[in-house]
């Protein structure tokens, strides 16, 4: 019976865990393990110095320029490490409650451009901005967490969020909140990279507007998928020539303010659901995307 309720504990947590949108669940996967690593091994004596203070001198964000110029690996391995379990349970939790929805949204590149862009962002405010509250060794996911947050609410502004012994609060107010609670307690000196969060933030806003104006926030991922990935090169080639064959028909015909598609426009609206329900949104070429667009306008 034992080993039933195990087993049984173990299969929902993995069903949970493969459930989670596919960045999400690599990031969280990455920064636990790191963190086991670290709490196991960390300890370790190398060259007069404990694993983990060799790993943190090594990885963790120095904002002195010269550093972050020579080191540049320290923008992103930065967001890895956290200094306690609940430096890590809240970052992590965050992350999965409001990443969720924005990657499901946007779609997996977009929102890993997201988080990276808004990690790196909030390390690049910080070297701005370090010769006025210093230059601190920086660890944790917590600016790009922000920046996922502030898509989130960007995205879903009346969302109610749950807080503890609180009513349900709108998802911009919340946000808002912390970005206000950061900005007021800049320089306390209690050891928070506070301009890391409110970088990551502005970042994370950037991004999700341009997403909505139509930037294909994709394009920063697929050159690095190709890497390993040559075949999606060859189709991403063959979908644009396909593309630029199809002859457009402009013969629309309207009622009232709805405009009615004719059977190529409808068959080229197909296509495009059915490559999104395989590929997902990321799947579609800049020209597809802005050719669903320009459909969905007419309805």
């Amino acid at each position: 019976m034992n080993m039933y309720q195990q087993d049984s504990f173990w299969n929902s947590f993995k069903r949970g865990f493969y459930r989670m949108p596919a960045v999400i669940r690599t990031l969280i996967a990455i920064n636990v393990i790191v963190f086991i690593f670290q709490a196991f091994f960390g300890g370790i004596q190398i060259g007069g110095q404990t694993l983990n203070r060799f790993i943190v001198n090594w990885f963790g964000f120095d904002p002195h320029l010269g550093t972050a110029i020579t080191q540049p690996w320290r923008f992103v391995t930065y967001m890895f490490l956290h200094g306690s379990g609940f430096h890590l349970l809240f970052n992590m939790l965050w992350l999965w409650w409001m990443g969720r929805a924005v990657e499901e949204g946007l779609g997996p590149r977009s929102f890993a451009v997201i988080f990276f862009g808004a990690g790196i962002g909030g390390a690049v405010f910080h070297i701005a901005l370090s010769f006025l509250y210093g230059t601190s060794m920086v660890i944790g996911a917590s600016g790009a967490v922000f920046g996922v947050m502030v898509a989130f609410a960007y995205m879903y502004p009346t969302m109610p969020i749950m807080l503890f012994l609180l009513p349900p609060i709108q998802a911009r107010y919340v946000v808002a909140g912390l970005i206000v609670f950061d900005v007021l307690f800049i320089g306390a000196g209690d050891n928070v990279a506070r301009l890391v969060h409110l970088g990551g933030a502005g970042i994370g806003y950037l991004l999700v507007k341009a997403h909505y104006s139509g930037v294909d926030l994709s394009k920063f991922v697929r050159p690095i998928e190709r890497i390993w990935n040559p075949e999606l090169s060859k189709s991403f080639s063959s979908s644009k020539k396909k593309e630029k064959r199809k002859k457009k028909n402009k013969n629309m015909y309207s009622v009232s303010d709805v405009e009615i598609l004719d059977e190529e426009e409808v068959s080229d609206l197909d296509e495009i659901l059915e490559k999104i329900s395989k590929h997902g949104y990321d799947g579609l070429t800049s020209e597809e995307k802005k050719r669903l667009f320009d459909l969905s306008k007419r309805n």
